[in-house]
């Protein structure tokens, strides 16, 4: 197939790209990006003229037949289309049939040819470079929906990033946050092979094209729900309207859901000297600070802030009630979850240093010698600069989530002459000449340490105890994030399903 159907769709495909310009070229000629202008015959000539364009592009790519199911509301009806699960550009598949508006980052209308086709279905540009963008599209996103139905409808994928269907992970609240209603879509990919998937892991871009167009055929299946309308208190809250619609979705589709997100499969998966392991408890950490929103947004200035703070305790413990003010925050059931996370000998009390080494490692994850530089700063004595073996223990088993870690030979090899303390230059040195200290000091020492378990006592209120220790060495489909579904008080599937209060 790649030297015979292949060429021929991904010229064809590419003629049939080259062809549509000009008519999105002409349609987008004196268009306003902040009004919307009557829809006059000949545009709607040019729409429907796109529309078969694009499906001879994917009937050329092996989508021969495509299957619709459900009726696809109206833009007054609800201005908003929120889809899952996302796994693919080819999802680009329902935006061309209905043309439908979406999300992109601004940059993408300055790309050739394909930044005149984007601009044609009047998308809501993100810029990275703007600080305010992420509140500027909101704003964007709510003046549309709220247009009576004047602009076109927005389709939004609100997980964000491309999954491997397996679940649906934590769905961002920017398509709630209007509080109009929305109509929630499924797509299918039930073909025998899967070649569609295109995750962080796996084939590319390219090679996820190649296998598709080498296939004779591909099934796709778009189903367009019943219109969800938000009750009052899902209108206050994006994040519980959210959560609910994607019950609905999974429901339809009969995956489970997981409370984990891209940011938290980015933490497991970042490239810093410090590999997790696949049972840390950070993930559990990040989860319950992202609810919590402890997660700052200047990060470097609250962590350096919180640094000092706990430099000043000394190592003295902390109950409950001292964590919530040295936080800012009120006592709550998920604020008892995260101290249980430090409360290792189940004694009511934690070290805040801890806590801020956990924060470190998931506000940066990649910076590795920044979160230890900071871990130095609290443990290290005044008279030297230095750390002992106990409290290079104490640092790294914090920053990779685990309850026991033996550093002897990391400490030793830091340390040859045996002065029974390190400082942190001497670390940095020794990370410099040896890049890999996880793999050659801390998993060759630790031979359990893709096993273990959290250091979280076993009580009916701790959400770690009960969702780690039980799921996360299960071999899972996409050999990434273990399931960490939540499961009901019944222990059945049913329970995933029921809508919040």
């Amino acid at each position: 197939m790649t030297v015979t159907l292949f060429p021929i769709r991904l010229l064809i495909a590419a003629f049939m790209m080259l062809l549509a310009w000009p008519f999105a070229f002409l349609a987008s000629l004196g268009r306003s990006e902040t009004t919307v202008e009557p829809q006059c015959l000949w545009r709607r000539v040019v729409d429907i003229i796109l529309k078969i364009i694009m499906r001879v592009m994917w009937f050329v790519g092996g989508f021969h037949w495509m299957t619709v199911k459900g009726r696809r509301a109206l833009p007054a009806e609800a201005p908003i289309l929120t889809l899952a699960p996302h796994s693919s550009y080819f999802d680009a598949i329902p935006v061309t049939m209905t043309m439908a508006s979406i999300v992109m980052k601004a940059e993408s209308k300055d790309i050739p040819l394909w930044g005149t086709l984007i601009k044609f279905i009047r998308p809501v540009f993100v810029s990275r470079s703007d600080q305010d963008s992420r509140k500027k599209t909101v704003e964007e996103i709510k003046r549309r929906a709220h247009s009576g139905g004047e602009w076109p409808q927005i389709m939004i994928f609100p997980e964000g990033t491309c999954t491997n269907r397996s679940c649906l992970i934590t769905f961002k609240p920017g398509a709630f946050i209007p509080a109009v209603p929305v109509q929630p879509v499924v797509i299918r990919y039930p073909n025998k092979l899967d070649s569609i998937t295109w995750t962080w892991q796996g084939p590319g871009a390219f090679e996820i094209l190649w296998l598709t167009l080498c296939q004779l055929h591909n099934r796709f299946v778009v189903e367009f729900l019943p219109i969800y309308t938000p009750s009052e208190e899902e209108k206050k809250n994006p994040a519980l309207y959210a959560i609910n619609v994607r019950r609905v979705l999974a429901k339809a589709l009969g995956v489970p859901i997981t409370d984990y997100s891209f940011e938290d499969c980015q933490l497991a998966m970042a490239e810093g000297q410090l590999r997790l392991p696949v049972d840390t408890c950070l993930l559990e950490f990040s989860k319950l600070a992202r609810r919590l929103g402890l997660k700052p947004r200047n990060t470097e200035k609250v962590l350096q802030d919180y640094g000092n703070r706990a430099r000043k305790l000394e190592g003295q413990k902390l109950d409950l009630d001292d964590f919530a003010q040295f936080l800012d925050v009120p006592v709550s059931e998920m604020l008892r979850d995260m101290f249980a996370l430090f409360d290792e000998h189940e004694d009511n009390c934690m070290d805040i240093r801890e806590y801020v080494i956990a924060l470190s490692v998931i506000c940066r994850p990649a910076k590795t010698l920044e979160t230890m530089k900071l871990a130095f700063k609290m443990f290290e004595a005044e008279e030297d600069g230095a750390i002992t073996e106990m409290e290079l223990a104490v640092i790294l088993k914090t920053a990779l989530g685990v309850t026991h870690l033996s550093v002897s030979r990391l400490f030793t090899a830091i340390d040859p002459e045996d002065t029974g303390k390190i400082t942190f230059d001497k670390f940095r040195c020794f990370v410099e000449q040896h890049p890999d200290i996880s793999e050659e000091y801390l998993y060759a020492e630790n031979a359990g340490l893709n096993s273990g378990s959290c250091h979280v006592h076993h009580t009916e209120s701790s959400l770690s105890s009960r969702k780690l220790r039980g799921t996360a060495n299960k071999k899972t489909a996409n050999g990434i994030c273990p399931d960490f579904s939540p499961k009901d008080h019944d222990g059945t599937i049913d329970g995933l399903f029921k809508k919040h209060n």
